[in-house]
């Protein structure tokens, strides 16, 4: 439990990101203690926001669906899975960490800071966690659209954006019948000792991208965005095997597609 110097010293920084006062300061506190840092409390249990982040990610992804859902009336499942994975991705939930004011408030070592922004994103989850605890799934729903939504989200324009390279090369070759393998070449740790990883795409057993990442997830979008991009330049050495010849009309819709979601991404 904090102390109430603790607790009103938070409260209005707080009140300044969720846009209301919180009750119970302390689930917002713990919220924002990475685990890193964790404390045991008197039945010595280690205090950190794993559990709020758990509970905060379950929360979030059905906010995110019921305010989808009743915003783009009419869509497909397919959109709206694809646009709640675009919001709930750690690399959204991150910058929207960040713009609110998060990362200031975050009780971690200096080095976490500035070489993994997914504690942000996950502290951001944990934050979701602790408005569910305190006033309940409404409170959660409120935040989201007249905070998030409101101010750091336009929802129409993510909706149209294609960020998952993964998803669109995994999409691609299903399409050319090609084989695509996602080869992690390296694991390492920067001078903090935060795990870097690297990852290697060959298609078809030709070399495609590679990407480094502070996580394998990282590591594989950013190989897939440049495989996509030295697809576009070069299809034929991707297409060699496995290619249908039916398939020559309805692709260049496919690769045109790919050249504007790579292109967009490096605008």
């Amino acid at each position: 439990m904090t102390n109430h110097r603790k607790e009103s010293y938070l409260l209005l920084p707080l009140s300044n990101i969720l846009g209301f006062s919180p009750k119970d300061t302390s689930l917002y506190e713990l919220a924002l203690i990475h685990k890193s840092v964790a404390t045991k409390d008197k039945s010595g249990k280690r205090q950190n926001n794993e559990r709020l982040e758990f509970l905060g990610d379950a929360i979030l992804d059905a906010v995110v669906a019921d305010v989808l859902y009743q915003k783009f009336d009419g869509r497909k499942e397919g959109f709206l899975t694809n646009t709640r994975s675009k919001i709930v991705q750690r690399e959204t939930l991150n910058k929207v960490a960040v713009e609110l004011g998060i990362d200031k408030l975050m009780v971690a070592p200096p080095h976490n800071h500035s070489h993994n922004l997914n504690i942000y994103g996950n502290a951001f989850e944990a934050l979701v966690g602790a408005i569910y605890l305190d006033y309940g799934y409404e409170q959660c729903k409120w935040f989201m659209i007249n905070v998030v939504f409101a101010k750091h989200i336009n929802l129409n324009k993510l909706a149209i954006k294609e960020v998952n390279f993964k998803s669109k090369l995994i999409e691609w070759s299903q399409h050319y019948k090609a084989r695509v393998l996602f080869d992690l070449i390296e694991e390492s740790t920067d001078a903090d000792n935060n795990p870097i990883f690297q990852t290697q795409i060959l298609i078809n057993g030709q070399p495609a991208g590679s990407g480094v990442g502070y996580s394998k997830k990282e590591s594989q979008q950013n190989a897939a965005k440049k495989a996509l991009k030295n697809i576009n330049a070069n299809k034929r050495l991707y297409l060699e095997f496995g290619r249908n010849e039916d398939q020559d009309t309805e692709s260049k819709d496919l690769e045109e597609s790919i050249s504007g979601d790579t292109s967009e991404a490096e605008a």
